[in-house]
């Protein structure tokens, strides 16, 4: 399936012969792209599904943006550019805080979430925010957050293909990612957010511990939170078929 631009934004788009309801719109995180979600639910049989790169990364035009607000506003344009009132949105990571945000901001667009390995406040260690800022040490940062993205029994090969992904951001990418991560805090505005959430994360999540997901459940509308024993963050990869099966759920409670 191959890649389109809109609004100067990358994406994959499935959208099958009758498809009904609200249209699903997949956010990846920080130094991501649209494969760091299942392909199962890039392709979820009868609901059409947008799956972007972020500005700047993978196939998307540069430059990145440097604040999770300026990232949601450029998916409200690409949501005009595709002529889509409204959708559900699936966030994970620094694409949850993207989510969140689009569920403050632009409320009438939102559907529903699917809140997956995010929180309301995603700090970053300041020591990798700071090495992130040094091109030479690319490598080093991408094999530093494969490490802590994947639960204990996760193989070298994926550990090795998720840091390769992260290496091969563009220049600026992941610093400006982190920079906006660590920024993002919505923990006391919560309470005005009215789209219904979903919630998955890995048990093993070292990142966004469950303790974020707890919260997010205890002040969000809606049902159902997933702890998926062995997962870490990148839960999306390592457990695909749940984090699917919470998209379809989401998305059969709205039209």
């Amino acid at each position: 399936m191959g890649l389109k631009l809109a609004a100067g934004v990358a994406f994959e788009e499935h959208a099958p012969q009758g498809a009904t309801g609200a249209p699903m719109l997949l956010v990846h995180g920080a130094g991501g792209t649209h494969l760091h979600w299942p392909e199962a639910l890039r392709r979820l049989p009868g609901r059409r599904v947008i799956a972007v790169d972020l500005p700047g990364h993978g196939a998307s035009p540069p430059p990145g943006e440097g604040a999770v607000p300026a990232y949601a506003r450029r998916l409200v344009d690409l949501l005009d550019a595709l002529g889509i009132a409204r959708a559900a949105v699936g966030g994970h990571s620094m694409g949850g805080a993207i989510a969140l945000t689009l569920a403050l901001e632009a409320p009438e667009r939102i559907a529903g979430l699917l809140l997956v390995g995010t929180g309301a406040r995603l700090r970053v260690v300041p020591a990798i925010v700071l090495a992130s800022a040094d091109p030479a040490r690319s490598r080093e940062v991408a094999n530093a957050v494969a490490g802590f993205s994947f639960g204990a029994g996760a193989s070298p090969e994926l550990l090795r293909a998720h840091a390769d992904g992260v290496a091969a951001a563009g220049p600026g990418i992941l610093h400006g990612d982190f920079t906006a991560c660590d920024a993002f805090d919505v923990m006391e505005r919560l309470g005005a957010i009215r789209a219904p959430a979903r919630i998955v994360v890995g048990a093993d999540d070292r990142l966004t511990p469950p303790k974020y997901s707890t919260f997010l459940r205890a002040n969000l509308p809606g049902n159902g939170l997933l702890v998926v024993p062995g997962a870490g963050h990148m839960v999306t990869w390592e457990a695909p078929d749940a984090v699917t099966g919470e998209a379809a759920l989401l998305l059969a409670g709205i039209s």
